[in-house]
């Protein structure tokens, strides 16, 4: 008799602790280049709490799953992308950061090229979009804290890391490049100088190809050597 009632209360609450446990989530920071802008993907929440507020994809974590599977599933789930380079930032765990209960985030970004992109709304979102990085609607939770460190990272790797080439599609020219270059930084780069630098680094390889570009000369097609690996660089 005592192991039927054991089996059936094992069966009912399979996870019983004797102490309060935190619930955990992920949140993904989705970096792209869109109309000569850095943009990020933004969901706009459908329930409570911040409903109807723009806010990072993101959910719970699943007891049995890894937090990078959890990170690419919700991401699937509630915007339709797949195929994105993914890169953990960060834990935030602030007490009040939910009001519905104490939860942990362990966030993460990600770069991907815009060709690669087709945005769907999906699970518990009721719509995707992606907005500058400079003209942000506000975000629910936590969330602006997590993306402005998001983007304290990007930048900080560009100096030594090929993280820029995830925003790159198959083949590109050397402007192509630096103008991605451009945009991350916010300045004007030397012409010659990025050539030599970027060239030197050894992480691209010429593709055979011309690119006509209007009445410019034809440039060069460049392919990077190692697309799915971002290279520490120095």
């Amino acid at each position: 008799m005592l192991s039927v009632i054991f089996t059936l209360r094992v069966a009912i609450l399979p996870y019983s602790y004797p102490y309060p446990h935190p619930a955990v989530t992920t949140d993904i920071a989705v970096f792209t280049l869109r109309a000569q802008k850095l943009q990020l993907l933004l969901v706009k929440r459908a329930s409570p709490p911040f409903q109807g507020q723009w806010a990072l994809p993101g959910g719970f974590l699943n007891i049995d799953e890894e937090l990078e599977d959890c990170a690419l599933r919700e991401l699937q789930e509630e915007t339709g992308v797949t195929g994105v380079y993914l890169e953990q930032l960060y834990t935030f765990g602030k007490t009040d950061r939910d009001p519905r209960e104490r939860v942990i985030s362990v966030t993460y970004y990600a770069l991907t090229a815009s060709d690669r992109l087709k945005v769907q709304a999906a699970s518990d979102a009721a719509d995707a979009a992606w907005y500058p990085l400079d003209d942000l609607p506000p975000l629910a939770f936590d969330h602006s804290s997590i993306v402005e460190l998001a983007h304290q990272r990007l930048v900080a790797k560009l100096n030594y890391s090929t993280i820029a080439f995830q925003f790159m599609p198959e083949t590109f020219t050397l402007t192509e490049l630096q103008g991605v270059y451009e945009i991350l930084l916010n300045e004007q780069l030397d012409k010659r100088n990025f050539r030599k630098w970027i060239l030197g680094l050894g992480q691209i390889e010429e593709t055979g190809e011309l690119k006509r570009n209007g009445n410019h000369r034809p440039a060069r097609e460049y392919r990077v050597k190692n697309p799915d690996r971002v290279e520490i660089i120095r």
